[in-house]
Formats: structure tokens, C-alpha cells, sequence
């Protein structure tokens, strides 16, 4: 029996006016040359919610040529670290007096809970604040130790325009792991949101306006990844481009960026396995792998979508698993009691049963779930909580991002049988490890292949740690201090303090 925890709509009123999105260029708010629109409509409630302008090629390069200008003009690339700090938080502290504005907005678009989303911009005014403070931090070297004669300097030197392509299910907190960070280091930005989730960025960008950013430092470019994406990927005057998405996309953009031979950063996909021994608090792994699966409606990177438990416990924590599974409110996002919202398109939720599909026809047995929740007065998309056991590692659901509340559980008898299950992926974003054991806790740390690994817990997340993965989960780090040198180019100085040099040509 199914029976899940439904939170059905609430009283909450959508307003009859769609937010009105436009590209911010050089400071200015602009309509596309062609006067071109894009639509989106909630997919928690079906209503109409933003409709923006459509960017095309004009716009891109008009903004490209905004952030060009604004970069060699010098002005911000060589402001002091107090005064980009100073703007650094004022952007934080416009934030945290919008956070009610952004929240809504984006759980309309994206079908978020409001909950979370409230969570989120906090957490995304404190990296604008970690930022600010290392932006007073940036320092290079000198070598004082290469002879009598000579003096080495190594500057830290903003890398020029930075183009920044953002995802739908963050879409507020991935800009902010990145534009602070870049607007610290001295970059100008050229920032493409998703065309599903558009509208919290052009908040962002009214905010950067209202804390006195300099016209051309930051501009917004909204629309598809063709052409805004494709321009921003191999025009020659972007020194950068930092993606986060699916690994697929970041393969393509490696690929246009080879022809300038640009730097690219990328944030991709992640197959993230939890590991549970037998003697690990099996009440307190089940609480965090339902949270790791059905955050986000599963719509995360980190999404923690397959366990890999010892024989042992496998049954107790599956059924616990699935106990607390069935309690999970899904529903309105907008009622502050709701923990997992919609599913972001018709398109992607086509996809997660697609695997749920394949998955059952290859032998795995769906414990829980497995179809389409119907929430009582929303017209939306929702995806039960879905459970699958007997999952074994060639199936697709067990290698491939599902990106939905779908957890895949594998099981093993020995440790270098869990090590070899958890290295099993082209992935290596992140992975868990549960243990009393802090032995066995370290030694999991140190041979998993993931960029982030969590003992005894999931997903806590920290603006001094940095992110990012290794294989093909992506390339260099966001967050923490690491996050600012993305942003960085190094340069050598080489400077002769002796009044003479020996000639090399003999007169």
C-alpha cells in the first residue's frame, strides 16, 4: 500500500501579473532587438508565472562587449579589496531584506518548497559575506631568496569576463557560488540563467544595481542555451566560462571553448553512493537517506540516489527507509509544511519513469512508489517517493542520474567489495560512508573517488568548504577559498634590483 503524506494547496493566492524579466547590458534593462518572449508557467500550480525577454545573438554580444569595456577600463579590476568587500555585502545584507521576494518567485518556477527555498537564499546571502571577505584577502608571492640581484613577484590577477551559466534547480544559490566569487577577484560576468528558472536572477541583478555596481560589471543575458550559451562558449573576448549542469551540456562547452582555448570550470552530474556498515546507527542513516533522495524532489547533483548497504541490515533499513519515505509531505510548495515539491517539466518527469520502467524490466523490484502522486487542488506534476531494491550495478538506475525522489539500493558482504560499488561510476561528486568505526570511516575517505565525502551525516554544506568532483562530475572548485582562484590568473614578475646586468655580448 501506498499511502504517502500529501500537503494539498493551500489558500495562497498566485497573482494575475506575471513577473516581467528583461537582459541587464551595461546597466541598462533591455528587450530583446526582436522583441521576443519566452513563457513559464508553474509546474506545482500550472499558472502562468514569468515571462521574459528572449535573448538572441544581438544581446549576447552586446553584453559580452559591455563586460569587455567594463574589465579593460580597469576601474573594477583594480578597485582595492575594501571597496569590492563593502559592495560584496551590501549585496548580502539586499538579500536578506528580499529573501521573502526571491523565495516565492523561485518556488514558482521551480516547484521548490518555500521552506526551502527561504533556506537557500540565506544561505546564499552568507557566500556573498564569505566572498566579501576574501576579496581583502587576495595576495601573491615575492621570492626574495633568488640572489642579491634579482626580486620575484607572483600577482593574483582577475582572469578578464567570466560567462556563468546556471542550472534550474538552484537557480538562486548556483549564481551565488559563483558571481561573488568572480566580482571579488575583479571579473566582469556575463551571467545566462536557466530559461526555466529566469526571474530570481534578474532580482539579483536589481540588487546589484540598487548596491552601486559599476554599469557593465555584471550583466544578464536571459534565454536558451542556443544561441546565449553557444556565443558565450566560444567568443573570444570571454576569458571564462563557469557551467553547472548536466555533464552532457559541460562536455559540449569544453568542446566550443576548445577553438579559444578559454578556461572552463563545470559543476556536472553526480551518481552519489551512501555506504552503511553494520554497525552503523541505522536510525539516523535512514533519516539522512531520505533526506538525500527526496530533497530537492531529487532535482540535486548531490542527490544521495543509491545506497550501498551490507547484506547484514540491508532489509531493516530498506523497511525503515520506506517507513519514513510514506511520512514526507509532497504537495504545495507554497505551504510552509510541504518538504518536496513538483517535478520541473513534463520532459523530466518522462525521464524518471523511464528508469523507474527499465529498472523493473531488468529485475529490480519497486518497494515503494514508482508513479505519479495527485495532489488535491494543484494542477502540477509530482513523483511519488520511489524506492527500488534488488538494483544491481550494470542497470542504468543504479549508473545513471535519475534526477528525481528514486533511491536505488545495492548490497555488498565485504569493504572492497563497497569500495569497488562505490568507485563503480563514471561520477565522483560525492559519496557517504556509515560507521561507528572511525577506522573504517577514514579509510573510506580516502579511497572513494568523490570530490565531497560525508561520515555519518549528508549534505551539510559550508561556504569555507569548497565543491566540485573529479571523473566526470566536473572540473576545479567552487566555494571556500579554492573558489575565488577559478577566478584568478597567476602572473611572474621577474624584477633586476642591481643597477647593472652582465652583458652578453661581449664590447
Amino acid at each position: 500500500m501506498n499511502d504517502f503524506t500529501l500537503i494539498s494547496a493551500s489558500d495562497s493566492s498566485l497573482s494575475d501579473h506575471a513577473f516581467i524579466g528583461r537582459h541587464l547590458i551595461a546597466g541598462a534593462w533591455r528587450d530583446s532587438a526582436d522583441g521576443a518572449t519566452f513563457d513559464r508557467s508553474s509546474p506545482s500550480h500550472g499558472a502562468l508565472i514569468s515571462r521574459s525577454a528572449k535573448g538572441g545573438e544581438a544581446e549576447t554580444l552586446a553584453a559580452i562587449a559591455a563586460a569587455r569595456r567594463a574589465f579593460d577600463a580597469g576601474d573594477w579590476a583594480f578597485s582595492s579589496g575594501k571597496a569590492r568587500a563593502t559592495l560584496l555585502n551590501r549585496v548580502a545584507d539586499l538579500i536578506d531584506l528580499e529573501r521573502e521576494r526571491i523565495a516565492r518567485i523561485e518556488v514558482l518556477e521551480s516547484g521548490k518548497p518555500i521552506a526551502q527555498a527561504r533556506a537557500e537564499i540565506e544561505g546564499a546571502a552568507d557566500i556573498w559575506r564569505y566572498a566579501a571577505a576574501l576579496a581583502r584577502t587576495i595576495h601573491g608571492d615575492s621570492h626574495n631568496s633568488l640572489g642579491a640581484d634579482m626580486l620575484g613577484l607572483v600577482l593574483k590577477e582577475p582572469i578578464g569576463v567570466a560567462a556563468m551559466i546556471t542550472p534550474w534547480n538552484f537557480p538562486f544559490l548556483i549564481v551565488s557560488q559563483k558571481l561573488p566569487f568572480a566580482l571579488a577577484a575583479g571579473c566582469t560576468a556575463v551571467v545566462k540563467p536557466s530559461e526555466l528558472t529566469p526571474s530570481t536572477t534578474v532580482i539579483l541583478g536589481e540588487l546589484l544595481i540598487e548596491a552601486g555596481l559599476p554599469d557593465g560589471v555584471c550583466n544578464i543575458v536571459l534565454g536558451y542555451g542556443d544561441p546565449v550559451g553557444t556565443i558565450l562558449s566560444t567568443h573570444p573576448d570571454v576569458d571564462m566560462v563557469s557551467f553547472t549542469g548536466s555533464t552532457g551540456v559541460g562536455k559540449r562547452i569544453v568542446a566550443a571553448a576548445a577553438g579559444t582555448l578559454k578556461k572552463v570550470s563545470l559543476e556536472l552530474g553526480g551518481k552519489n553512493p551512501q555506504v552503511i556498515f553494520p554497525d552503523a546507527d541505522l536510525d539516523a542513516a535512514a533519516d539522512a537517506i531520505t533526506f538525500g533522495v527526496h530533497f530537492n524532489a531529487g532535482e540535486c547533483c548531490n542527490s544521495g540516489s543509491r545506497i550501498i548497504v551490507h547484506e547484514d541490515v540491508a532489509q531493516v533499513l530498506t523497511d525503515k527507509v520506506v517507513a519514513l519515505s510514506r511520512k514526507v509531505p509532497f504537495g504545495d510548495p507554497l505551504d510552509d509544511r510541504t518538504q518536496v515539491g513538483a517535478i520541473i517539466s513534463d520532459q523530466h518527469m518522462a525521464k524518471i519513469y523511464g528508469y523507474v520502467r527499465d529498472a523493473q524490466a531488468a529485475g529490480a523490484q519497486v518497494v515503494l512508489g514508482g508513479g505519479e502522486l495527485t495532489v488535491p487542488g494543484l494542477d502540477g506534476r509530482f513523483y511519488q517517493p520511489t524506492v527500488v531494491a534488488g538494483v544491481t550495478p550494470e542497470m542504468a538506475i543504479a549508473r545513471e542520474e535519475v534526477f528525481g525522489p528514486v533511491l536505488s539500493v545495492l548490497t555488498f558482504r565485504t569493504e572492497e567489495q563497497a569500495i569497488a560499488l562505490a568507485n563503480d561510476a563514471a561520477y565522483g561528486l560525492s559519496a557517504g560512508v556509515w560507521s561507528r568505526d572511525v577506522h573504517t570511516c577514514l579509510t573510506f575517505a580516502r579511497r572513494l573517488r568523490a570530490g565531497t565525502v560525508w561520515t555519518n551525516t549528508w549534505m551539510d554544506g559550508f561556504s569555507e568548504l569548497p565543491f566540485g568532483g573529479v571523473k566526470e562530475s566536473g572540473l576545479g572548485r567552487e566555494l571556500g577559498r579554492y573558489g575565488i582562484e577559478e577566478y584568478l590568473e597567476l602572473k611572474t614578475v621577474q624584477m633586476r634590483v642591481a643597477r647593472g646586468r652582465a652583458n652578453w655580448v661581449a664590447g
